[in-house]
């Protein structure tokens, strides 16, 4: 079991649970939280997220409240919704009410990225099954979960490119449910850049591109740890820098570009998380795609119901349509996504 040595200069010692026995979250009521991590688990989550047993259930308690005096904001209030994000701001009450209010006004205010998630739908459905995004098998040697990402193994021409974050949002949810471990550990990315060409890249625009990275930096709570990129293609780089411009800093230097050096890549996902098709030992891209295909149509009940849960459109309730108005959050989030100021520095020639 590997040492991890925390930002507050504590060694961890992390217990890495096996393949068969992936970390569940089981609390979905707003009773008091039991955690079924591992002591290591929780004592990262201590020293790297100021998560406090004494104070936790104070803290849900708290966000519970706020959310009763906010009845614009149709939030989630079980355990393991309001964990994460309380997790992902470390434990700043404040910082997480703003960040549950920024992701409920994102699906208000992009309606199309959130509505008709259903596993059942014969485009989401065929979307899911080429396996543009799945978790890998376990955890690599600092307990955190492998995402694999095939950027290029979508036929644009097919595929509405919005579907590819409809299903990245239905794959992210269900990983959420499924393994609480990475609400505290993070998670990596490795990113397959085979066959991604120009052709893909003109498809996704630079004003859908800034939706979706507001609505994962700025909604989403989640904790990227590393990112990697192997097989680019020569028109990689380009691309790629014109993205990178929109990273936050932190997120630049937890880039890595393997180009075809699966060797380079292997030194940070080991083999046994890996499919045969990138070197693995026990499993292929297809076996791990559908057992992520099936736990998310396990949970289409979930999704369905979700579609209620959003800012709502105004900030009262008169009955009197023309004196409606927007609500501040509503309002914020139209102008960011409906604004392409920040496009307009870019030199694509």
């Amino acid at each position: 079991n590997p040492t991890v040595k925390s930002r507050a200069g504590f060694k961890l010692h992390i217990k890495m649970p096996s393949d068969d026995n992936e970390l569940v979250s089981s609390s979905s009521d707003e009773g008091p939280y039991v955690c079924c991590l591992p002591q290591e688990i929780q004592t990262l989550a201590y020293v790297e997220l100021n998560e406090d047993p004494a104070i936790r259930d104070d803290a849900l308690r708290t966000l519970r409240s706020w959310l009763k005096t906010q009845p614009h904001i149709r939030a989630r209030t079980d355990n393991t919704t309001l964990l994460r994000y309380l997790r992902g701001c470390k434990f700043d009450v404040q910082r997480t009410q703003s960040k549950i209010e920024t992701f409920y006004s994102c699906k208000t205010a992009l309606p199309d990225m959130f509505i008709g998630r259903d596993p059942s739908l014969a485009s989401v459905n065929a979307i899911l099954h080429l396996g543009l995004m799945v978790p890998l098998p376990g955890y690599d040697a600092l307990g955190r979960k492998v995402i694999l990402g095939r950027l290029g193994a979508w036929n644009p021409s097919i595929h509405k490119p919005e579907l590819l974050f409809k299903a990245a949002s239905m794959l992210f949810d269900t990983l959420f449910m499924e393994d609480e471990q990475i609400s505290v550990t993070g998670f990596v990315q490795l990113h397959d850049m085979a066959g991604f060409s120009l052709k893909h890249a003109s498809s996704l625009t630079l004003p859908l591109i800034k939706k979706v990275m507001a609505i994962w930096t700025e909604g989403y709570s989640t904790r990227p740890k590393a990112v990697h990129y192997i097989n680019t293609p020569p028109a990689f780089t380009p691309i790629f820098n014109i993205f990178k411009r929109f990273m936050k800093e932190k997120m630049k230097k937890r880039i890595m570009i393997h180009g075809s050096n699966l060797a380079s890549m292997q030194k940070h996902v080991p083999k046994s998380m890996l499919p045969a098709e990138y070197g693995g030992l026990h499993y292929n891209l297809r076996e791990i795609t559908e057992e992520w295909v099936e736990k998310i149509e396990s949970h289409r009940t979930w999704f369905l119901e979700d579609e209620q849960y959003k800012v709502t459109d105004t900030s009262n309730n008169n009955n009197n349509n023309k004196n409606k108005k927007p609500s501040h959050s509503i309002s914020k989030m139209r102008e960011i996504f409906g604004s392409d100021r920040s496009f307009k520095k870019l030199d694509l020639d």
